[in-house]
């Protein structure tokens, strides 16, 4: 019998981040099933009424697998997540239990990348002060854009985001300075340099490091002084990143121009109501990755994991492969001690 895989997208992120080629591909390797329920599966309880006796999770970024689904599902053997971000997934108490995890190659770069330049030509002309102004049916201020040509841009955290943003800002004429004390930065036309010497150097500031417990919080009020009279910020890493209130308050002093951001401490990781709404700030809800192509980069990876678990092959993108002991007793693809019903 195939594989019995449940796929927990609700239909908007089924739409949004799956798609209709990525499940017919998967429905080629399993006996897929989907979330029927029309809504976020965000409990344990659900989750598991949800996916019965699924033998595999496809789980959307919206859909938290915590540890107390592992021991109420025996016969879940992998969790794969449609993206690089494991945090969603207990990992730890997935390991005790067995269960191999999984995780998506990075196929949002390049989405991210161009978001992150369009919010860098929106802070410097106003494009979406005069849009807004224009629908409302009052005429826009006229005020004196900036640049980009010969301003510098402040890249904290060069990961494949950091340096395909690197090189474009250096196709547009910008300096580039980079804070990362994990990068080795050996390229031409960009600087590495401390974070306290970035900020003081930098028009422009975009935060892409890595969310972890060393780098929660880590532009808070000492981080924007820091930065220089007039300069924006944009935040396209994770909201726990920065701190809130120190943002808005150094808006309201005037210290920062503007800012954007496409994360924030709202659900889903979407920038907060209070802080979107304001006049000097550019949010989008989370779309960084969020175009067909990277979406499909992503999904067509669990296909291919899934395949590979059909056919008893450990798959890339593996994150615990030593402590899948249920994967590993079902001895998948045709062994004596596969479980397949």
């Amino acid at each position: 019998m195939p594989l019995r895989v449940f796929l927990t997208h609700s239909p908007d992120m089924f739409a949004n981040f799956y798609g209709d080629r990525a499940l017919a591909a998967l429905r080629h390797h399993a006996d897929v099933r989907l979330n029927t329920t029309g809504h976020v599966l965000d409990t344990p309880d659900a989750l598991v009424r949800a996916a019965g006796d699924a033998q595999v999770m496809v789980a959307d970024r919206a859909t938290p697998i915590a540890a107390a689904v592992f021991p109420a599902m025996p016969h879940l053997l992998a969790a794969c997540r449609v993206a690089v971000d494991i945090s969603t997934i207990d990992v730890a108490a997935a390991s005790a239990a067995g269960v191999l995890v999984t995780r998506a190659t990075p196929g949002f770069v390049t989405a991210v990348t161009e978001l992150a330049l369009g919010m860098l030509v929106d802070l410097a002309r106003g494009v979406s002060q005069a849009v807004t102004a224009y629908r409302a049916g009052q005429p826009p201020n006229l005020a004196r854009g900036r640049q980009l040509q010969g301003a510098t841009l402040g890249i904290v955290g060069f990961g494949v985001i950091g340096q395909r943003l690197a090189d474009l800002a250096l196709a547009l004429g910008m300096h580039v300075v980079v804070a990362d004390p994990y990068q080795s930065v050996v390229r031409e036309g960009v600087s590495h340099l401390t974070l306290p010497g970035l900020l003081a150097a930098a028009d422009y500031v975009v935060c892409l490091a890595l969310s972890t417990a060393e780098t929660a919080n880590m532009f808070d009020a000492p981080a924007f002084a820091a930065m220089r009279p007039g300069a924006c910020f944009i935040n396209l890493s994770r909201g726990e990143l920065v701190d809130e209130a120190a943002l808005a308050a150094a808006l309201d002093a005037g210290h920062l121009a503007g800012a954007a951001m496409d994360v924030g401490r709202a659900p889903d990781q979407r920038p907060s109501p209070a802080l979107a709404g304001r006049a000097d700030v550019i949010a989008t809800p989370h779309i960084g990755g969020l175009t067909r192509e990277a979406a499909e980069h992503q999904a067509f990876d669990t296909v291919r994991q899934v395949a590979d678990l059909a056919a008893g092959r450990q798959p890339a993108g593996a994150v615990n492969g030593a402590f899948a002991t249920r994967w590993q007793a079902a001895n998948l693809g045709g062994g004596p001690a596969a479980d397949h019903g």
